[in-house]
């Protein structure tokens, strides 16, 4: 009786994570037909329980505690001084309205029920994890505390405007870690000796090139003051007056104000960071917070491939039953991609397409699953199998025209910045 029950999990558990996978809109009906299995729709939808969704939670746990720990990092001339590159990043998406007081979104012109998925990523070893699975109107930025406890010394944190916080960049410059982030225009950037506030839009209004680098301290009372290098790089024309209409139109959706500093710097990418010149050279700094979009190629394929954003379900167990089956499958599948794609770089400089393997995988994901349902050995022996055949179709192409992040950031800099001192302000 034990072992029918442990089967029977185990059961579950394959088709909420391969069972999914195989099908471009899973339904329960779906996946009974494909395995064959001796029960119905029915008796499927009543197993997604209390006790179902903390099995799935658990396995979901275990499935990220499976570190490559022997892994060589990718190796890159400007990860070099960085013991890891953490990228912080969330993405969100709308669920069934009965799920409001479970999931409640931001209304407004937002949805009544919201998802938001908070994630973290270290690219050098291709380790994904998945911190928590939030409501959508937690701000991203209350869980941007959480971060620092995960950094060791020496290592970089990518994230966007919405997790910036200074009590968090203070904690993080404790830690003996570093961040490269964009400036949330209204904090305050003062002069490092002498505190006097510098009015950036007024600064960069008399610069005539298009990047440049000056020492600043920002933060202050309740926080710690955080001397920083500010990287500012000019954009076009035609992104410049994107921002200005985006920026236009939330304020006006807000009823906010918008100052002419705030449509000045609409001109200007503002990046931050404690790192020294040495570690981080202003000239590669864009290139390296780009990086920060290989964890939106993961919510990417999340969404393209894996469906986590299609449920038709008002009903919270199953709910999460489906989404924590989904994000097993994508550990597993960035896992298998950083086992291949970490040689292949350090040793080819070439590199494997995320999103050709999830959908490779994606077509052999009810062939895996019959197999495992039969055989653990000839699962496993298929798999390898097929691995060495996909790992073949799924490379990426070499253009010299469109280099790719990492190829950028294994070769110099673009250009030069001048760094403007504290002298040259005066």
């Amino acid at each position: 009786m034990k072992r029918n029950r442990a089967f029977r999990a185990y059961e579950f558990l394959l088709l909420m994570v391969i069972g999914q996978m195989g099908m471009k809109h899973p339904s329960l009906a779906g996946m009974v037909a494909a395995i064959s299995a001796q029960f119905t729709r029915e008796a499927l939808h009543k197993r997604f329980t209390p006790q179902a969704v903390a099995f799935m939670r658990l396995s979901l746990v275990f499935a990220l505690k499976q570190k490559l720990s022997r892994a060589i990092p990718i190796d890159a001339k400007a990860l070099r001084p960085f013991s890891r590159v953490v990228i912080l990043d969330s993405s969100a998406w709308n669920v069934h309205p009965r799920l409001a007081a479970v999931l409640p979104g931001t209304g407004g012109d937002g949805s009544g029920a919201t998802c938001k998925l908070q994630a973290f990523y270290e690219y050098r070893k291709g380790e994904l994890s998945f911190v928590e699975m939030t409501p959508g109107l937690v701000p991203d930025n209350r869980y941007v505390d959480a971060l620092p406890e995960t950094l060791n010394k020496n290592d970089l944190a990518l994230f966007d405007l919405g997790f910036f916080k200074l009590k968090a960049l203070h904690r993080i410059n404790e830690q003996g870690a570093f961040f490269l982030c964009r400036l949330l225009t209204k904090t305050g950037v003062h002069a490092p000796q002498t505190m006097e506030e510098i009015h950036l839009d007024k600064v960069l209004g008399k610069v005539e090139g298009h990047a440049y680098e000056l020492n600043v301290v920002v933060g202050g009372p309740p926080h710690k003051e955080i001397p920083c290098r500010l990287i500012c790089l000019r954009v076009s024309e035609q992104l410049a007056n994107k921002r200005r209409r985006e920026l236009k139109a939330r304020c006006r959706r807000r009823r906010w104000g918008c100052s002419k500093k705030s449509l000045a710097l609409c001109s200007w990418t503002l990046l931050i960071t404690n790192a020294s010149g040495r570690q981080l050279p202003a000239r590669i700094a864009l290139d390296l917070y780009m990086l920060r979009w290989q964890i939106e190629l993961l919510f990417k394929q999340l969404k393209s491939i894996l469906q986590i954003h299609h449920s038709n379900t008002g009903k919270e167990s199953r709910l999460c039953c489906e989404l924590y089956g989904k994000l097993i499958g994508a550990v597993l599948i960035h896992r298998i991609h950083a086992i291949i794609n970490r040689p292949l770089w350090n040793r080819d400089r070439r590199e494997l397409s995320m999103e050709k393997l999830y959908k490779r995988i994606q077509e052999r994901a009810f062939t895996l699953l019959a197999l495992m349902l039969s055989s653990i050995a000839r699962a496993i022996g298929y798999l390898a199998k097929e691995l060495r055949h996909i790992a073949r179709h799924c490379l990426k192409c070499t253009q010299p025209s469109r280099p790719t992040t990492l190829e950028l950031l294994d070769r110099t800099g673009q250009f030069d910045v001048e760094v403007l001192t504290m002298s040259a302000l005066s």
